[in-house]
């Protein structure tokens, strides 16, 4: 097997099983730590830890310890929120969200970083455009890390299924579900009882032990990545304040500042299918032990377009991958809005999550690649930025939960889809600017030629 694949590979797994564990328990926070909001609390803090990660832990991690050991260390802090939960109280989700969201920014940019130079390294050798090898590498680790969401939900469901004290909602209840939700705690209102302390116990188990291979798998089998950067450091160490800063200073590239709305949308459609989706529409009218199910037909769905779509982008190029991704968000959206949830429809709960994975996976594959792709020498910071937007959605979705009914939330979704279609179409008409009669297909030599400069100058990181 080609090295850089077996890497690649190596990373995808690792990725599959921390997330099964951590996916899980983000699914399932607001609906099984719903008192006073502790569940969505501890997830906008999660992700304003992130935020706060993101302005300068990966690069300087990135280059003292290497992708390698970065994300090996990263993903202990990911292992100690399955801990927290042992005993969920603000005393505990608190503080273990905070040590997630720090170990976050460095987990992702190392990861991306990781695929991208591997990405250039084959496609150098092998006389390949380097943007193909890159969105294929990511469209490869896409695939096996969203299909963590079938598993960690698959676990939950099973294990909550085994629950005696199923109750039957009634139609009063019904009516608090869905876009214009009662504000109210659904799990007591509508009789869904919270499963045992025992049950919940078990699940936590199988999620920590998850989480420890991962570690294990990263940290014995994947190799540490060579690239210039690694080894010029020596020579050309950047001061603390100039990594603290580098950040924001690739703000400056006028087309990351027309990327955020982009970005801070993909935080924004997932936190509200975890977070407002889960609780308002799927345990409202069916209970939670559905939550797991539902989420499931998101992350098949997810994890068999991530690599169809990785594939296709180089024939379809990526514009025509957003539209489609931008017609069926704005179809889930409208649809949320008129529907009301009710137990008859079964089939309906999990058509939204399907559709809704369909679109995250163009969100993700194409945003990531189209990273990689726009900021080659300043990987780290691109990345980093594109971590911290993306969790500022988070932050923003998760915060509002409990304060705005979900038909408003449904309105802000829209409007951020809609503004960030139009920065993104900027974006591609400066880049379509800044190289007119630039061929689709680049020839082998150019791509050879766009693989190496990154390399030589990622030093300025």
């Amino acid at each position: 097997m080609e090295r850089n694949l077996k890497n690649v590979l190596i990373i995808s797994f690792g990725f599959l099983l921390l997330f099964t564990a951590y996916g899980g328990l983000q699914n399932l926070q607001s609906s099984l730590h719903s008192e006073e909001g502790l569940g969505v609390a501890s997830l906008s803090v999660l992700y304003a830890a992130l935020i706060l990660s993101s302005m300068f832990l990966p690069p300087i991690l990135i280059m003292k310890l290497g992708c390698k050991w970065t994300i090996a260390g990263s993903m202990c802090c990911y292992i100690a929120f399955s801990l927290g939960n042992f005993y969920a109280s603000w005393y505990t989700l608190i503080p273990t969200s905070v040590i997630l969201g720090l170990g976050g920014a460095p987990l992702w940019s190392a990861k991306c970083t990781y695929l991208t130079i591997a990405g250039n390294s084959y496609a150098e050798k092998a006389g390949k455009n380097g943007k193909d090898i890159i969105n294929q590498y990511f469209g490869v680790f896409f695939l096996i890390f969203q299909s963590s969401g079938i598993w960690g939900n698959l676990i939950s469901s099973l294990i909550f299924s085994q629950a005696s004290n199923k109750v039957e909602i009634s139609e009063e209840n019904l009516a608090c579900c869905g876009a214009y939700d009662c504000m109210t705690d659904t799990t007591n209102t509508t009789g869904s009882a919270e499963p045992s302390s025992s049950l919940i116990y078990t699940l936590l188990g199988i999620y920590t032990a998850s989480g420890v291979l991962a570690v294990l798998l990263i940290v014995v089998f994947l190799d540490q990545i060579k690239s210039d950067q690694a080894e010029t450091e020596k020579l050309e160490t950047p001061s603390f304040w100039s990594t603290f800063l580098a950040t924001f200073q690739h703000l400056k590239d006028k087309r990351q500042c027309l990327l955020i709305p982009l970005t801070v949308y993909s935080g924004f459609e997932q936190g509200f299918l975890s977070g407002d989706y889960t609780k308002t529409y799927v345990t409202c009218a069916l209970g939670i032990r559905y939550v797991g199910y539902a989420m499931i037909c998101f992350s098949a769905v997810n994890s068999l377009c991530s690599l169809l779509f990785g594939k296709i982008s180089q024939f379809t190029g990526r514009k025509l991958l957003f539209a489609l991704a931008t017609v069926t968000n704005i179809a889930c959206i409208i649809a949320l809005l008129l529907w009301k949830p009710h137990p008859k429809q079964l089939a309906v709960f999990f058509v939204f999550p399907a559709l809704w994975g369909l679109s995250d996976a163009i969100w993700q594959t194409q945003t990531n690649g189209l990273y990689g792709i726009l900021f080659e020498k300043h990987k780290e910071a691109a990345f980093a930025n594109y971590r911290l937007w993306e969790s500022v959605g988070f932050v923003i979705a998760f915060g509002y939960s409990t304060k705005l009914q979900v038909y408003i939330k449904l309105y802000i979704l829209l409007s951020v889809l809609v503004l960030s279609m139009v920065t993104y179409g900027v974006v591609e008409y400066l880049e379509a600017k800044s190289s007119p009669g630039t061929p689709t297909a680049e020839t082998p030599t150019a791509a050879k030629k766009e693989n190496v400069e990154p390399l030589t100058q990622e030093t300025h990181m």
